[in-house]
This record gives C-alpha cells, sequence and structure tokens, in this order.
C-alpha cells in the first residue's frame, strides 16, 4: 500500500508518518511506501526509514508525484489563518491552489485513494451571532470569517 502525506515534515505529518510506518499496516494492507511531499525536509530519522520517499518542494511543483498512483492520502499541508490574511495570495496558493492540483492529480491517475484532508475549525467562525455547538457535526453551518477559513470550507466542497 502506498501512502502519500502532505505536510509530513511538520509536527503532526512527521507522527503520522511514524506512527504509520511502527504499525506497518493500514486499513488491513501492509505499507509499502510512504511518500512525504513538503516544502522543508522530514526529520532524519523518517528520511532514513527505507519506506520513505521524500519529496521536496512546493506542493505546485509537485503534480506529477500526486498522479502517480497512491492507496491513501492524508492531505495535512497548509499556510495557516495568520500567515494567510497577512498574504492572501500566499493563502490561495497554499490552501486552495494545491489542493485542486492534488485532486484533479489524483483524478488523472485514475484510482481512488481514500483521503483524509485536515480542515479547520476556522470553517465555523467565530461569528458571535453564530456561535460554536458544543460538538461539530455534518449539519454545522459554516459561517467562516477569514479568507484562511473560506479557503479550507472551499477544499472541503472540493
Amino acid at each position: 500500500m502506498r501512502i502519500l502525506i502532505t505536510g509530513g515534515a511538520g509536527f503532526v505529518g512527521a507522527r503520522l508518518a511514524r506512527t504509520i510506518l511502527q504499525r506497518e499496516h493500514l486499513a488491513g494492507r501492509t505499507v509499502t511506501e510512504v511518500a512525504i511531499a513538503d516544502q522543508f525536509a522530514p526529520p532524519a530519522d523518517l528520511a532514513a526509514d527505507p519506506r520513505v520517499r521524500v519529496h521536496t518542494a512546493p506542493l505546485l511543483e509537485q503534480g506529477p508525484l500526486f498522479a502517480s498512483g497512491f492507496d491513501g492520502v492524508f492531505h495535512l499541508a497548509s499556510a495557516v489563518s495568520g500567515e494567510c490574511e497577512l498574504d492572501f495570495e500566499l493563502g490561495l496558493r497554499s490552501n486552495l491552489d494545491s489542493t485542486r492540483l492534488l485532486l484533479d492529480s489524483l483524478r488523472r491517475a485514475g484510482n481512488a485513494p481514500r483521503m483524509v484532508f485536515s480542515s479547520s475549525v476556522a470553517v465555523y467562525g467565530p461569528d458571535p451571532s453564530v456561535p460554536l455547538p458544543a460538538i461539530v457535526a455534518d449539519d454545522t453551518l459554516p459561517a467562516p470569517q477569514t479568507s484562511y477559513g473560506m479557503q479550507k470550507l472551499v477544499c472541503e466542497h472540493l
């Protein structure tokens, strides 16, 4: 089983990669490869694992990798809220454009991997007129108040 982790060099992505590699199986299948796609190099212990393939470049340059066929994808990479509000174009490139490239490339590859997308509570506010419920469920209405929240909402719909 081939797994792709975008943002795999980050704190959450690296922990996820280590966990998958330690367990050796995912969804009842043997993991043969974990591709880490990030603009930064992953920690040395991950890069040294023979099952790990490191792809260090901006995600918008990694379309051919995304189209190479994966069984599972964890899309964790994104620019975070504060930097997106300071640089609107960065948010569009890092969040919206890279997600669209990933999804288009996976579709062109002709396979249908299981995908986990890391969204954000920013999709739901904060909007004082629409308080966040104690539990966010599938029927919780989105009310993004930032460009970052809107980008994540659009990515959910993609």
